[in-house]
């Protein structure tokens, strides 16, 4: 009866200043000690893998380096909530390599002319400064509101905060209801010798016009493009007179202008249940 009664137990984690912590819950009896000194070992063995070595950022923009300590949501290679870590750590090299994988989402917005939102990431950007984007691209925080799972209601209002923080667009304009969950994509880039990306990428679609107010930090220029502007950057940034950031041109060069033919019939699109490897 012992086994049974245990078999769910997990570890949990938490963190403090950036640092994680390991808590085991415990039960009243003492039968099952040789299963909590595995799990603890288990644990430790995570944390040798993953662990925060000593970056220098003094030379990083402030603003920039106090997100880095933001906490971002670990996950496998199917999605599953393994855990969370902070920015900083999410974006290492060294931590990429090893395998650590979180949680991000792509937001394009369309306007009534059926242009699309770009941001230029500013030049303060930890990673992929100057490049352009799509309209807004971040991480779904360990938080109980953007952990939420169903409907992608948590990653959906994550993308309604930092549309609001970038672009400074007012959140009752963005709602997450408005916004149209296609699928997700997996992928990995390197920005520079140390930081990088790694994520599992939530796709989202919204058509409407929208107030922008951005945020010089975050943003160093915003523009509308139609589909041969866009198709003018792309050709641009292969000949590499701008920059254009993995994941979008990723994005642009497979599904994007297909999806960007049908802004009103994107049902036939979805696929919650499939993650693209790319």
């Amino acid at each position: 009866m012992v086994r049974p009664l245990w078999a769910g137990l997990r570890m949990y984690r938490m963190y403090r200043g950036g640092k994680a912590a390991p808590i085991t819950l415990r039960p009243s009896c003492s039968i099952i000690t040789g299963w909590d000194r595995a799990a603890s070992s288990e644990v430790r063995q995570r944390q040798a893998t993953f662990r925060m070595p000593e970056i220098n950022t003094e030379h990083l923009d402030e603003k920039q380096v106090q997100l880095l300590s933001e906490m971002c949501i670990l996950i496998d290679e199917n999605d599953h909530k393994t855990g969370a870590d902070t920015k900083k750590n999410c974006h290492l090299n060294s931590n990429i390599d090893k395998g650590l994988l979180h949680r991000a989402f792509s937001v394009f917005i369309f306007n009534s002319e059926e242009k699309l939102l770009l941001q230029q990431r500013s030049d303060a950007k930890i990673t992929f400064p100057g490049c352009f984007t799509n309209t807004c691209c971040s991480h779904p925080l360990h938080t109980d509101g953007e952990l939420e799972e169903k409907d992608a209601i948590g990653v959906r209002r994550a993308a309604q905060r930092r549309l609001k923080a970038e672009l400074g667009i007012p959140m009752e304009q963005v709602t997450p209801d408005e916004m149209t969950y296609l699928t997700r994509i997996h992928y990995k880039a390197q920005s520079d010798g140390v930081w990088g990306e790694h994520e599992i990428d939530y796709i989202l679609f919204m058509q409407k016009n929208v107030d922008l107010n951005p945020d010089p930090n975050e943003i160093k220029s915003h523009c509308y493009v139609s589909k041969k502007e866009l198709k003018e950057m792309l050709e641009k940034a292969k000949r590499q007179e701008l920059k254009i950031t993995p994941w979008f041109s990723l994005i642009a060069e497979t599904f994007l202008f297909k999806w960007w033919d049908n802004l009103h019939n994107l049902k036939q699109f979805v696929d919650c249940d499939h993650i693209h490897r790319m």
